[in-house]
C-alpha cells in the first residue's frame, strides 16, 4: 500500500488528516535560519526522474530493480528498510544548502554539517522531542540503503555499489539526549550532480504535499514536463517511474484523487480514454493567458507617432512587437494606459540603444 501512516514529524492532526496540503508549519522562519531560510529548494535531476525511493513509511526490505530502456538501477535496502521519500527531505535540504553557498561564492565539500533544527523548519516538520529520532532514523536508512546503477551524473558512471550517503553520524545535547546536528558525507556520485548543477528548483509547497505518491508524481512532472506547456506519458509507465508497489487499477484510483483536488505544485494533471496521462505547466498557461489579453488591445496611431518622437530611426511596429513580449515574459498585465506605457517603452529603449 502507498498510503501508511505518516512520520510523526509529517502526519497532520485533527482536520487536517484529509486535506491533500499539509499546514505551513513555520511562515516565519527563525533570524538564525537566514542562510537556510533563503536557500531555493533544490533537487537532483537523476533521483527526480528514477525511483530511488520507497513510497511507503513501513519498513520495505525488498531488493528494488528498474529498467526503463536502457536505463537500470538497483536498490539494495538494509535491515532497516528502503530509504524513503520522506528520508530525501534531508537530501534536499543538503542540496539546496550547498546550491545556495555556490551561489555565494563559497566553496562546497561533500561533507556536511546540519543543524537538525534547521532540517526540520527547512522541510516543514513538527519540532518536538520525537521529530528530531526520526531524523536520526532516516540519515540511518539513507546511509544503508545501497545503490548500483548506470545512470551517470556529470557523464560519469558509477562502477560499483555505493550509499547515497557514505556516512553519517548524529550529535546529542548531553543532558536531554536530543539530536542536534547531523553530519553526513554524500557519495561520489551524488555529490558530482551538485557540483555540475545536474538540479532543478522545487516548488515551496513540495514539502507540504501529504501522499508519497503526490510527492514522487511532482518530481516527475516537474523532471519532464518543466517549464514547456504539455508532456504525456501513459499511466504503466508512470507507474512504473514512481516506483509504487500498486496494481495499475489502485494507481488510477490515486491519480483521480490527484486530479480531482488539483493541488499539485506547478501542474495540471489529466487522464484520456488511452490511459495517457498529461500534464500542463500552469505558469506556460498563465503566460499563454496573458499574451492572448496582451494582444487584444490596439494603439491608436498617434500612439506611433509619438513613439517615433521618442525613438527616431526605429521601426516602431519592431518597437511594439518587443514591447508586447517583454510584458509576456515578464507575466505583465495589461497596462492600464497602454499608450503610455508603450511610449515609455520606446523612451528608454533609444535612452539604452541610441540609433540603429
Amino acid at each position: 500500500m502507498l498510503h501508511e501512516t505518516l512520520p510523526a514529524s509529517i502526519a497532520p492532526s485533527g482536520d487536517e488528516a484529509s486535506a491533500p496540503l499539509l499546514p505551513v508549519r513555520h511562515p516565519q522562519r527563525e533570524l538564525f535560519l537566514c542562510d537556510v531560510a533563503d536557500a531555493v529548494l533544490k533537487d537532483d535531476m537523476a533521483s527526480m526522474e528514477h525511483p530511488f525511493f520507497a513510497l511507503t513509511t513501513k519498513p520495505d526490505r525488498r531488493i528494488r530493480r528498474y529498467e526503463n530502456g536502457n536505463t537500470w538501477l538497483e536498490v539494495v535496502p538494509s535491515v532497516k528498510g528502503l530509504a524513503t521519500i520522506y528520508d530525501k527531505d534531508i537530501l534536499i535540504f543538503a542540496t539546496s544548502q550547498l546550491m545556495a553557498a555556490r551561489k555565494m561564492g563559497r566553496p562546497i565539500s561533500q561533507e556536511l554539517l546540519l543543524t537538525a533544527r534547521d532540517v526540520l523548519v527547512f522541510t516543514n516538520r513538527h519540532t518536538g522531542g520525537r521529530d528530531y529520532e526520526l531524523l536520526g532514523e532516516a540519515l540511518a536508512r539513507l546511509q544503508g540503503t545501497q545503490v548500483q546503477t548506470n545512470i551517470k551524473t556529470a557523464g560519469k558512471e558509477e562502477r560499483h555499489i555505493f550509499g547515497l550517503v557514505d556516512s553519517a553520524s548524529v550529535a546529542r545535547d548531553p543532558k536531554s539526549g536530543r539530536v542536534t546536528e547531523l553530519r553526513i558525507k554524500l557519495s561520489d556520485w551524488f555529490f558530482r550532480a551538485i557540483e555540475a548543477q545536474e538540479v532543478l528548483t522545487l516548488h515551496a509547497d513540495y514539502f507540504r504535499l501529504r501522499k508519497p505518491i503526490d510527492r514522487r508524481i511532482y518530481e516527475i512532472a516537474r523532471k519532464h514536463c518543466g517549464a514547456q506547456f504539455e508532456w504525456k506519458i501513459g499511466l504503466d509507465l508512470l507507474r512504473k517511474k514512481c516506483g509504487t508497489a500498486d496494481t495499475l487499477r489502485k494507481f488510477r484510483f490515486n491519480l483521480r484523487e490527484l486530479m480531482e483536488s488539483n493541488h499539485l505544485p506547478d501542474y495540471e494533471v489529466q487522464s484520456n480514454d488511452k490511459d495517457m496521462v498529461i500534464f500542463t505547466s500552469r505558469k506556460a498557461q498563465e503566460k499563454i493567458e496573458g499574451a492572448a489579453g496582451l494582444h487584444r488591445f490596439a494603439l491608436d496611431p498617434e500612439v506611433y507617432h509619438d513613439a517615433r518622437q521618442v525613438a527616431p530611426g526605429w521601426d516602431v511596429h519592431v518597437l511594439e512587437d518587443k514591447w508586447r513580449h517583454w510584458m509576456i515574459d515578464g507575466g505583465l498585465d495589461a497596462p492600464k494606459d497602454a499608450g503610455k506605457a508603450f511610449v515609455g517603452f520606446c523612451r528608454k529603449f533609444y535612452e539604452r540603444n541610441g540609433s540603429p
